[in-house]
């Protein structure tokens, strides 16, 4: 049987402790700073995702791209010429279309490999949640699960993805076209925080604010602790965007009193996220209850 092998994004923000872990590889977005284009990379350290953040801080806009087709093809071809099937767990669809390009790259290379499976999988969420869907997929790879196995099951798991974000300043919402400049300003001023979710179809969308940075981060455990379901099986992910380390251990001692899960993983928001959530956002995620929750449609 073909070895199978799990490739997600730069979006997925999975640190290098995890990929290596799980054997998980990815293929790279780019950023783009005063014209300057450099991949997006997953393996980043800490001081480089402080010199990016304090960057933003200062109010110089970062920019970004989608995974480029040659960059498809060349990762991809690495595997398949290793005889392995692939399986791509990208970005939500609607935040990028990554997806989308990975899916033409691979019908282009199973002319030549017309042996292989290559399988593409909008995740239908980003960063975190991204992330925790291709780690369930490599736990399965590393069961000796083949490719459409771990496709039929991601599929079906992958609307059980909670997610609950929050952010310190509206204003980088403002420069995605998130939110409004006045509700911006006015949300600003006022202390306000939303509360944002990835919806059943991979919509990112504030569903509640609320007032205050600590009470944002009492009610996103608050909302995970009320979504998870056997929450003594389950990781609980925390994703944060440069955040003050006294906030963030109070925040996984909060999630560890309030839910009783198996384990808690924390890593960085990465560069591609990042650069539109801004500096200071934190999040958490878990698998738990099917996400029904849709966005109107503008």
């Amino acid at each position: 049987m073909r070895n199978v092998k799990i490739i997600t994004d730069s979006c997925a923000d999975l640190g290098a402790d995890i990929l290596e872990k799980y054997n998980i590889d990815f293929v790279k977005m780019s950023i783009i700073e005063d014209g300057k284009e450099s991949p997006a990379l997953l393996t980043w350290s800490k001081e480089d995702a402080h010199r990016l953040y304090d960057t933003i801080r200062a109010g110089k806009r970062i920019t970004t791209a989608q995974v480029c087709v040659e960059e498809f093809t060349t990762v991809f071809t690495k595997y398949l010429e290793a005889n392995c099937d692939i399986v791509y767990i990208g970005c939500s669809s609607k935040q990028s279309g990554s997806v989308n390009t990975g899916f033409v790259s691979a019908q282009k290379l199973l002319a030549k490999y017309p042996e292989a499976r290559i399988y593409c999988i909008d995740s239908l969420n980003a960063s975190m949640g991204e992330g925790m869907l291709a780690v369930e997929a490599a736990k399965l790879a590393a069961d000796g699960k083949n490719a459409d196995e771990i496709n039929d099951h991601i599929l079906s798991v992958r609307k059980n993805v909670n997610q609950f974000v929050t952010v310190h300043t509206l204003d980088h919402l403002k420069k995605a076209g998130r939110v409004s400049a006045s509700s911006a300003f006015f949300g600003n001023l006022m202390g306000v925080k939303p509360i944002l979710v990835s919806d059943v179809n991979g919509v990112q969308i504030a569903i509640k604010k609320v007032k205050g940075r600590q009470n944002s981060f009492t009610e996103i455990v608050k909302c995970l602790k009320e979504c998870i379901t056997e929450p003594e099986d389950k990781t609980v992910y925390i994703a944060h965007a440069d955040c003050d380390q006294t906030e963030l251990d109070a925040l996984v001692t909060t999630v560890k009193n309030e839910i009783p899960c198996k384990d808690v993983y924390v890593g960085l928001i990465g560069p591609i996220i990042g650069a539109s959530i801004g500096p200071d956002a934190v999040g958490i995620w878990a698998f738990g209850q099917t996400v029904t929750y849709a966005a109107e449609e503008k």
